[in-house]
């Protein structure tokens, strides 16, 4: 499931009545805020032109799902919702009609955030500019087309309600926990699911694929967690899309683009503290060093195609071209991203906090399967880095799912 796949069916409603007055001004900014950090409409924009209008097609194990239309139109979008019909969707993922959303849209995480925070969010909505755009409906597969299904997946996996604070902890770590495991549900993409798409227990934040792409562990692991990294670095990879340890790619390059660079210093910083809190998780796997053969021929490829902006110790340019020694995504189990990076080349991320000059090349027509599985076990295993093997089979994979 994609984890960009992020508001996917944060459908509700602004309502046909049932406010007692107009929303203030104070009110509808803070649902902009909210949306911003919800990265609503990286799901719910599949044309530019047509903000929040739906129709982005999510795929998922179970087959596809379309955003819907988060304007208020009223035939199409949510402009004839209630309040209380808006409020169901998002604390218990129940349409207007009675039936049950997929979980695709995090229904389980914005049933942790509180009424007024929902019903800013409405409020908000309500004041884009209206859209007629009715999205496709889901292409699942047997019995998962039959949303009744969703009955069962709630009573096993399901428990709503908003996350208390924890008195023992401090003001920033409280916030940081509501957006990270509300609003911002991170874990839809950086914690793995099982067979039936919900989140593997114990295994919080220890990362997950999206798309052909790995999201990283956001625990403490020493060689793939954030075990290295400080606060400040965690803050400042979500106002910018970089640090002095790596770049942002992928998924999180959109997530970063609409929702973490639009949120305020305070919050971004917020999140931070409450990621530089997670305990490590499960262990990490263990790695065997390549053959020698493999890694003589990382190194000539590495030397003829990364060295120049990589530089011989794979140092780079910080916040231009990312280090590699020591590389948290670099060194992940799953290889996928670096892959993924490695074929297609690395978009340049530009926010208003940091505008970046820095980008890379795709090797996918320069390089062989083997070519590029030895040049990944060289960096994965150099300067320090230890990573498990990576093979042909893996990287042909790998280019076959673009």
């Amino acid at each position: 499931m994609r984890a960009i796949l992020a508001c996917v069916f944060l459908c509700s409603a602004f309502a046909s009545g049932g406010q007692a007055a107009d929303p203030t001004d104070e009110m509808i900014a803070h649902g902009k805020a909210l949306v911003d950090a919800g990265d609503c409409t990286g799901c719910h924009t599949a044309d530019p032109a047509k903000p929040f209008a739906g129709g982005v097609r999510i795929d998922t194990p179970f087959g596809a799902i379309y955003s819907p239309n988060l304007t208020p139109d009223r035939e199409t979008g949510i402009g004839a919702w209630s309040d209380q019909e808006f409020y169901n969707a998002l604390r218990f993922g129940i349409a207007p009609d009675g039936s049950r959303y997929y979980p695709v849209f995090p229904y389980p995480n914005f049933s942790k955030l509180t009424r007024p925070d929902i019903l800013a969010v409405r409020a908000y909505l309500a004041t884009l500019t209206p859209f007629a755009n009715k999205a496709p409906p889901p292409q699942l597969r047997f019995p998962f087309n039959f949303r009744v299904t969703m009955r069962l997946w709630n009573y096993l996996f399901f428990r709503p309600g908003i996350l208390e604070p924890d008195q023992q902890k401090g003001t920033d770590w409280n916030r940081g926990r509501y957006l990270v495991e509300g609003l911002g549900h991170c874990g839809v993409c950086h914690t793995p699911k099982n067979f039936f798409g919900a989140d593997r227990r114990g295994r919080a934040f220890s990362g997950g694929t999206v798309d052909g792409w790995f999201a990283p562990r956001l625990d403490s692991a020493q060689r793939s967690g954030l075990k290295s990294w400080s606060v400040d670095d965690i803050a400042e990879y979500l106002a910018s899309g970089r640090n002095g340890r790596s770049h942002a790619d992928g998924p999180m390059a959109d997530i970063i683009v609409n929702s973490t660079s639009k949120m305020s210093d305070a919050d971004v910083h917020a999140i931070a503290v409450y990621l530089k809190s997670l305990p490590p998780g499960p262990p990490e796997a263990a790695t065997v060093q390549p053959p020698d053969a493999s890694m003589r021929e990382g190194a000539a490829i590495y030397a003829h195609a990364c060295i120049a902006c990589h530089e011989a110790d794979g140092s780079g340019a910080p916040r231009i071209y990312p280090p590699l020694p020591g590389n948290a995504l670099l060194q992940s189990a799953d290889p996928s991203s670096t892959l993924r990076v490695i074929l297609d080349g690395a978009q340049t991320v530009t926010t208003p906090r940091a505008p970046n000059t820095g980008s890379m090349p795709g090797y996918a027509k320069q390089l062989s399967d083997q070519q590029i599985a030895d040049v990944t076990n060289y960096i994965r295993n150099s300067w320090g880095n230890a990573a498990s093997l990576v093979t042909a089979d893996q990287v042909a994979k790998a280019r076959n799912t673009r």
